[in-house]
């Protein structure tokens, strides 16, 4: 995953703006992972919680997938990590490596980037049936940028406790 950090344009339309903060956040999370070993990606650093950095990374792997391919494409496939639609399994990572994690995530915001740029607008509308209603584009990218932000907060803490890094 690309660990450069681009800020956003300070001028540009809603679609570029938004594309361009999705990113922005897509790469702080790498950038919270860059420089660790498997095993430090796997620490669970805040007790009691079992959440780790790779298990970050393997959960916003079913997110991407899921609002992108699923809701707005329409796709019928399955989540990466559970079979049955349960999102907690992404994050035991007990057993995960970084190249099998890190490659979904790469896959599913691939498949992300190429749903939203071949979208005709930010109005094209998806099906999210764990809610019941359709949803635009432009909802599903910023609930995508609302879920990077919060998970990225809990990546600082997790980061801070493995090696002492703040800050990216």
């Amino acid at each position: 995953m690309e660990t450069e950090r681009i800020g956003p344009p300070l001028l540009a339309g809603e679609r570029e703006t938004l594309r361009a903060f999705l990113d922005f956040h897509r790469a702080t999370l790498a950038m919270k992972c860059a420089g660790l070993t498997d095993e430090e990606l796997r620490r669970q650093s805040s007790p009691p919680s079992t959440l780790s950095l790779l298990g970050l990374v393997r959960h916003m792997a079913e997110v991407e997938r899921a609002w992108f391919r699923r809701v707005i494409n329409g796709e019928d496939i399955p989540l990466v990590w559970s079979g049955m639609g349960d999102y907690q399994e992404a994050y035991d990572a007990a057993t995960a490596s970084r190249s099998e994690a890190f490659e979904a995530w790469q896959r599913e915001v691939e498949h992300a980037r190429r749903i939203e740029r071949e979208a005709e607008s930010l109005d094209v509308t998806g099906h999210q049936e764990r809610w019941g209603e359709d949803v635009s584009l432009r909802l599903v990218m910023l609930h995508m940028m609302h879920e990077y932000a919060r998970h990225n907060g809990h990546a600082d803490f997790l980061r801070e406790a493995i090696d002492g890094s703040v800050g990216v």
